[in-house]
């Protein structure tokens, strides 16, 4: 059995009774009545003396802390019956009675630990009943309780008593959402040589991305799954070699179509030498410009696989076999 990840304080009190008798099926909130950090209320449960504990708490800052271990019954409704099955949760006020209202953003951190505890806990939906006998008895598939069912208290205060239907609702819609098939992820058809638009906010290491990078299109200098390296800038200003996830990437033009050589195309000859075969070993001084391939030999496996022929009067020369990469396509 598991806590919640959503805890970022842990304060294990002494008091609760081991291990629980009843699978957890059931949440009961209880309210601070007062406005305690999830600290101080893991101060006060941590005293034996205190006789009182729950399984979480939240602050009015909307941190959780936790407690007693979800697997053991804490001490904390007046009832072992009912804490024996329920996850017990109390809740920070930032006012006094007879409501004991509650911040914003305490309520949305309950709302997430609730149904973090449903999901794991394999509680399909919460059920609230307005009448006593209903929640005590469990009755109709009533799984929310609270203190006053059991003791003469007014806890959990009528800000969250009259909001038990409310939260049942809401977390029921984020319990329906959870499981719903998640949609395919649309992967973006990204090359190299594409220009692209940042629409994220974070590079792929998790660093921010300045403004004025994001206000630029970038054209991507290369990727390998969903990490692609941008570089320079379309306008040609800027050089950046910069990692971003595909997801944060929106395509503005797609690459260019990779052109591939094939004789006779003309093309722009910008090396200086050529070989008087495909293989041979000694170069002679050539100048360039635009020429022909006139033939392609073993590419891959020949050291000089093209054969230019210069184009009459454009200024080259060239005319022999030359290596791969030393032309453009004009």
């Amino acid at each position: 059995m598991s806590n919640s990840s959503l805890i970022c304080c842990t304060i294990l009190s002494p008091n609760h009774s081991g291990k629980r008798t009843h699978a957890i099926d059931t949440i009961t909130i209880h309210c601070m009545a007062g406005n305690l950090s999830v600290e101080s209320c893991g101060a006060l449960f941590a005293r034996s003396s205190r006789q009182a504990s729950s399984n979480y708490g939240i602050g009015s800052d909307g941190r959780i802390g936790l407690y007693v271990d979800e697997e053991n019954r804490s001490w904390c409704t007046s009832s072992r019956a009912n804490d024996q099955r329920a996850i017990t949760i109390e809740v920070a006020n930032n006012g006094g009675s007879p409501n004991w209202p509650v911040s914003a953003k305490a309520y949305e951190a309950l709302l997430r630990l609730v149904t973090d505890i449903c999901e794991r806990n394999n509680i399909k939906r919460l059920i609230w009943a307005t009448d006593k006998e209903s929640r005590v008895g469990h009755l109709n598939g009533c799984n929310m309780t609270v203190h006053r069912d059991y003791a003469n208290k007014s806890c959990p205060g009528n800000y969250l008593y009259e909001r038990h239907d409310e939260i049942a609702a809401e977390v029921n819609k984020r319990l329906s959402e959870d499981e719903a098939p998640a949609a395919d992820p649309v992967v973006q058809e990204i090359d190299v040589g594409a220009v692209v638009k940042i629409t994220g906010s974070k590079y792929y290491g998790g660093k921010t991305i300045p403004g004025w990078v994001k206000a630029k299109n970038w054209v991507v200098h290369s990727l390998s799954g969903d990490r692609v390296v941008i570089n320079k800038s379309e306008d040609g200003k800027n050089a950046i070699m910069s990692p971003v996830n595909i997801k944060d990437l929106a395509v503005v033009n797609k690459a260019p179509e990779k052109w591939v050589p094939a004789v006779g195309d003309t093309v722009i000859y910008n090396g200086s030498v050529h070989y008087i075969s495909a293989n041979a070993t000694s170069a002679y001084k050539c100048k360039g410009g635009e020429a022909k391939i006139t033939a392609i030999h073993q590419l891959g496996k020949s050291k000089h696989p093209y054969h230019l022929v210069r184009v009459s009067g454009k200024g080259a020369s060239v005319y022999g076999w030359v290596d791969e990469g030393t032309f453009t396509k004009k």
